[in-house]
């Protein structure tokens, strides 16, 4: 995607505010995937972090990518807190003196919501009420919380538009639309000024290809790589509006340091306004990685919406968003990383 002034525009926005003082950052879940990518971003640009994270889908060699990107100087101003939102003497403690809470922590995964609905509800729901108390007794400046396009569940609308929703499909939906709730419950009850960040299907360096709920993009690359079946659930015409890492770390911060009053107490999508098969992404990703491969086609999955395109106009007309990776550009970055970590050595180049 060629970046012209416009797409520009959310990047300079944010540069310009973290560059004109130096301020401290809650990022909670903040040792996995879109975590640690904004405590990169926040130490890169000279700000204070505090994490808190249980590590129970985190990991802390994140933590060591964050390090050996920004520095020791950098790293120093970063402080880890091991902890869980479900306890909310340790969501207390992080944000203490906080300016800025970025709520990123939070059980993912629509099939696991469906097998664990409980350990879904107390993470996502008691978690989320918790840091939300936390926030309002520290008086934070602004509390921003990452929400899904799963909350638009049987919507049959295309793309998606903020204040069009159906009826959830998953217990993970419901969850987060709970979350929505309870922020402007906070904000329009107590003042707490919130944000709600609805992402479509992030990707990007340092997701998860392990595990039962692991996204598709890791998933496959990994498989790809080590020459083993893809698996495509459905007929694989099911879309998704797939959004690079670096466009969610831009708009986290645009929403959390934007100046206008209309903003606030608002949910927005996070996407790049492109919808793609999961044929065509198969296909594309075996092209970028030169391997040739047929996927393996296995029944839909409960709870899975049928196509995601997002609208994203209100985040640009609102926050100054300007998505700055479509798929093909953040999966040529991001494949880099997943090449290096996981292809076998005598195909590493």
């Amino acid at each position: 995607m060629a970046q012209s002034d416009a797409t520009k525009t959310g990047n300079a926005i944010v540069s310009d505010a973290l560059a004109g003082a130096r301020r401290r950052w809650l990022v909670t879940g903040a040792a996995g995937f879109i975590g640690s990518h904004l405590i990169e971003t926040l130490l890169a640009a000279g700000q204070d972090v505090v994490s808190l994270d249980n590590l129970a889908t985190g990991h802390l060699r994140n933590f060591d990518h964050v390090r050996a990107s920004v520095g020791e100087d950098a790293w120093g101003r970063h402080r880890f807190i091991q902890g869980d939102i479900r306890d909310l003497a340790a969501c207390r403690e992080a944000c203490e003196g906080a300016d800025f809470v970025l709520h990123q922590a939070a059980l993912g995964s629509v099939p696991r919501s469906i097998a664990e609905p409980l350990d879904s509800h107390a993470s996502n729901v008691n978690g989320s009420l918790n840091m939300l108390v936390a926030a309002r007794d520290a008086k934070v400046r602004r509390l921003v919380y990452a929400s899904s396009s799963s909350v638009y569940g049987d919507h049959p609308g295309l793309p998606k538009v903020e204040d069009s929703i159906g009826r959830p499909l998953s217990p993970y939906a419901v969850t987060k639309y709970v979350n929505e709730l309870y922020a402007s419950v906070f904000c329009r009850t107590y003042g707490l000024p919130v944000i709600g960040l609805r992402y479509f299907n992030v990707f990007g360096a340092r997701q998860d290809p392990a595990g039962p709920y692991a996204a598709v993009i890791p998933r496959w690359v990994k498989a790809l790589l080590a020459g083993e079946p893809v698996k495509i659930f459905g007929d694989g015409e099911t879309s998704r509006d797939f959004c690079y890492v670096k466009n969610v770390v831009q708009m986290n911060l645009l929403a959390a340091i934007g100046e206008s009053s209309e903003a606030v107490d608002q949910v927005y999508n996070v996407a790049v306004n492109q919808r793609t098969s999961l044929n065509l992404l198969f296909r594309e990703l075996c092209e970028l990685l030169g391997v040739e491969a047929t996927p393996e086609y296995q029944d839909f999955r409960p709870g899975d919406v049928r196509h995601s395109l997002a609208d994203i106009s209100k985040a640009q007309r609102l926050l100054g968003y300007a998505p700055t990776h479509d798929l093909r550009t953040g999966l040529a970055e991001a494949l880099r990383w997943y090449v290096a970590e996981y292809a076998p050595t005598d195909a590493r180049s």
